[in-house]
């Protein structure tokens, strides 16, 4: 029935062609045969009046002219035997998109029932409509890749101040016409992690029809290894649906495998992992589906601003996972607990590049502190500065320019990284340990604290031999400023994902600490 199809598609185009062929074809010196796949071409002035008569942005308009003028006019998108198979791939990836985000923003019906017609052979085009198909498919997908993979909100206006991803629409449209299915992946503008989340969204909205009543426990309010009670049966059923639980057994009993999934689903949302039923953990297992679901494109659109194919050494903090991760390519090499900025003085979300490793470092004390903080202190105690080892080095605005000593006690730790920017945001050690002990850590003053410092300086310091473990660990324990500059500087950035799959392949869910999924989701859905 296919190749009947074609064959039509096929006499169509080629009565149309023969009706004018002067305008289907560009001169023959500007055709490059050993390119085409298609006898089919427009001409410059077919190319100009669709996109004065479609009043498309200057942009646009030069990006649909760059891609024609690229080809030799040749068709990207019609063959004589009908549509060309990167028209699919690509219509393919639309539906997709267009299913999976319920985002209806770019769909064009009368396209898409076009589209329907000539795959099913009931629709035929004349000349003039094959070579209007033709730019409008052309306008449609550079529209969809850069709505689909670099995203339709603009970050600046979200307290993101990380570069938003640049996309070469033309580029790609050019350099899909030689990839085939199996490379789709490869050619896709989108990052390993965007993929695997698209993944987990289009199987957890197979759930959206599954009965998602609220689960209440029964007094005492916990639920531990080798209790019994009906509860447990309908969470070992939740969390089965889930994918926490493997398997699903039929009884109510507290049993060795509840207890994992119960563990594999309080690590995947932030908890503390120790296997007891509770509060944290009934509040998190009644989220319903569709919230999940939202939190998951809210962190889609996110990742689309995210450069997708890094290369080489990059630091990655995620506020709301209280953690640093280090990357050499695509493989993690490092990972550490962080202490992040409190909500009323939020760590700020941005990138830059990791320059200096300062050990033993002077802490020099923002303004704010000390005014707030400092001041107060001597009114009350003369010994305030020589008991926290601070002194003045001079003033400003009224103010006495305060820094703190190096050496024990010092609030920055035995060494910081600096990445200078106008946000005086840095990473530093910190001599406060036991606030590492706790789950959720969002304790600073905006500046990020990290829980392996030492490993953080030896593995940016790991492509200049003279810095050792035993001089790293020296210049920590010295009561001297010491300043390295990095001969390779490193991106760092600070980001916000509060869903995110992890390196194991697990979708983890994180608290929305500063109110950034809120403002986000009022720009992506329907309110």
């Amino acid at each position: 029935m296919k190749s009947i199809l074609k064959i039509l598609f096929f006499l169509v185009l080629q009565s149309a062609s023969k009706t004018s062929h002067a305008s289907r074809t560009v001169p023959p010196e500007k055709v490059n045969t050993d390119t085409s796949f298609t006898n089919l071409h427009l001409t410059k002035n077919a190319v100009d009046a669709f996109i004065k008569d479609k009043v498309v942005g200057a942009v646009a308009g030069e990006n649909i002219r760059q891609f024609y003028q690229s080809r030799n006019f040749q068709y990207a998108w019609l063959t004589e035997e009908g549509l060309a198979e990167q028209t699919q791939t690509l219509w393919g990836l639309y539906k997709q998109y267009q299913g999976f985000s319920s985002d209806s923003s770019l769909y064009d019906a009368n396209l898409d029932q076009q589209l329907e017609g000539l795959s099913s052979g009931e629709e035929s085009l004349d000349l003039n409509g094959q070579q209007r198909l033709e730019l409008r498919l052309t306008a449609f997908f550079l529209r969809f890749l850069k709505y689909a993979y670099a995203g339709k909100v603009n970050p600046e206006k979200l307290q993101w101040h990380i570069p938003k991803k640049k996309l070469k629409p033309v580029d790609l449209l050019e350099e899909l016409m030689s990839v085939d299915d199996q490379n789709l992946d490869e050619w896709l503008p989108a990052s390993t992690g965007y993929i695997a989340m698209k993944e987990k969204l289009i199987k957890l909205q197979q759930l959206r029809s599954s009965d998602w009543p609220v689960i209440s426990l029964d007094d005492p309010g916990v639920l531990k290894p080798g209790d019994t009670a009906l509860v447990v049966k309908r969470l070992k059923q939740r969390l089965s649906l889930l994918g926490d639980l493997p398997l699903t057994d039929t009884n109510a009993i507290y049993d060795h495998d509840f207890k994992s999934a119960v563990q594999s689903f309080q690590r995947r949302h932030g908890l503390v992992v120790d296997g007891i039923v509770g509060p944290n953990v009934m509040e998190a297992i009644n989220i319903p589906i569709e919230t999940k679901l939202k939190t998951i494109l809210i962190n889609m659109e996110r990742m689309r601003w995210m450069p997708f194919k890094p290369a080489g050494k990059r630091v990655l903090v995620n506020i709301p996972e209280f953690r640093l991760h280090f990357y050499d390519g695509s493989q993690e090499v490092l990972s550490m607990d962080v202490v992040v900025g409190k909500a009323a003085t939020r760590t700020v979300i941005f990138s830059d590049q990791i320059r200096y490793v300062v050990f033993s470092p002077y802490w020099n004390l923002p303004r704010s502190i000390v005014r707030n903080e400092v001041l107060p202190g001597m009114a009350r105690d003369a010994g305030y500065l020589d008991r926290h080892r601070m002194e003045i080095t001079g003033r400003r605005n009224g103010l006495p320019v305060v820094r703190q000593r190096p050496g024990a006690g010092n609030a920055l730790g035995r060494v910081k990284f600096i990445f200078p920017n106008k946000y005086s945001i840095y990473l530093h050690d910190t001599p406060a340990k036991q606030l590492f002990d706790r789950n959720t850590r969002a304790f600073s003053h905006g500046c990020i604290r990290v829980g392996a410092p030492s490993a953080l300086a030896d593995k940016l310091l790991e492509n200049m031999p003279d810095w050792t473990s035993g001089k790293i660990a020296a210049a920590m324990a010295s009561d001297r400023e010491h300043w390295v500059k990095l001969t390779d500087p490193v991106p760092v950035f600070i980001t916000y994902l509060t869903s995110w799959v992890d390196e194991s392949g697990k979708l983890n869910f994180r608290q929305d600490i500063y109110g950034h999924d809120a403002k986000l989701a009022s720009h992506l859905f329907d309110q």
